[in-house]
């Protein structure tokens, strides 16, 4: 599924929320430690990681790609 967002980066806690797999930051933090989380094959641990346009996320089953916002 492609994840559209702006500027350079968004925090793993930020995608989450715009992914609709937390409601909030903390909950965030709480969801990292109990999912498998991989961000281009590579394991994440924290909730602050910095995902960019290009990157791949697999959270369980689910695969994500981060793409830029379209300007309107």
């Amino acid at each position: 599924m492609k994840v559209e967002i702006t500027g350079e980066f968004i925090k793993l806690s930020q995608f989450l929320k715009k992914i609709e797999a937390c409601p909030t930051g903390g909950m965030a933090k709480y969801f990292v430690k109990i999912h498998k989380i991989l961000v281009n094959d590579k394991p994440v641990d924290g909730r602050n990681a910095k995902l960019r346009v290009g990157d791949t996320i697999w959270i369980d089953d689910n695969i994500y790609i981060l793409v830029a916002k379209k300007e309107q």
